[in-house]
This record gives structure tokens, C-alpha cells and sequence, in this order.
């Protein structure tokens, strides 16, 4: 037997999912964007506080100037000055790609370039001790 619902009980029932889609798609949407604001971002490389990285071939699109400047231990307004880019606060959290897109869309890649060349350009030369070691080559015997 079918309990009767009044139409009260029927009005907030449909009133609740309503608000509950309504929650739902707000929250949805939230994290929709979240996701895309990512851009591809993966994550930093693997801690390693106190190295100075010196292969400029591991900089890559994803990465922001502040990141490089911190990770190559070069001064990030050099970095700004040589793409002729503003380093206000926008600017700075933009990754490579962005950059490239915004100021130089005809120029593909041109950004990431000039940052890797600018990177190599300020590296101090490499320290005695941090140089490759050379192994001479083994003498013959003596006769």
C-alpha cells in the first residue's frame, strides 16, 4: 500500500535534488576549470636543495621563469630582460608556453630558446673540483 505524500512533502523532495544538482554542477564546474588552469604541468623536479643544475636541455615549456631562476641560480630579471617580457606578477606565474603564446605567437619555441641560451650565458664556469676528471693514459713498460 502506497503511503500518501502530501504536496508539501512532494514540493521539498523535488526542492532538495533540484539544490543537490544545483550543488553538484557548481562544484562540477569549479573543478572542471581547476583542471584545466593544470596546462600540462607536471611536477618539480625531485628535490635536491644546495645543487645547482647546469644541463640547460632539462628546461622545458612547463616551467616558469621564477622556477629556472631558482633551479639554474640565475638572476630571473635577467632572464625577463633578454625576452623583453615585463616581470610583473602575471608574467611570472606564466609558464614558457604561455609566454611564447602571448608575446611571440609567430615565433614558435622561440621563447624557450632564448631562455636556454640566456641560462648557459649566465652559468658561472665550473669549479675546479667540479670539473670531469681526465684519467691519462696507461705508459708502457720499460724495456
Amino acid at each position: 500500500m502506497p503511503a500518501k505524500v502530501s504536496k508539501k512533502q512532494r514540493a521539498l523532495v523535488i526542492g532538495l535534488i533540484a539544490l543537490g544538482v544545483l550543488f553538484t554542477a557548481f562544484f562540477g564546474m569549479r573543478v572542471l576549470h581547476a583542471f584545466k588552469k593544470f596546462d600540462g604541468h607536471r611536477p618539480p623536479p625531485p628535490g635536491r636543495p644546495g645543487k645547482v643544475e647546469t644541463d640547460v636541455e632539462l628546461i622545458r615549456n612547463w616551467m616558469t621563469v621564477p622556477f629556472i631562476a631558482e633551479l639554474y641560480r640565475v638572476p630571473e630579471s635577467a632572464l625577463f630582460d633578454a625576452l623583453k617580457i615585463p616581470p610583473d606578477k602575471e608574467n611570472r606565474e606564466k609558464s614558457l608556453r604561455n609566454l611564447n603564446r602571448e608575446f611571440y605567437p609567430d615565433a614558435d619555441g622561440f621563447v624557450l630558446e632564448t631562455v636556454k641560451v640566456t641560462v648557459k650565458k649566465l652559468q658561472p664556469p665550473p669549479t675546479p673540483d667540479s670539473a670531469p676528471q681526465t684519467v691519462s693514459p696507461p705508459t708502457a713498460p720499460a724495456p
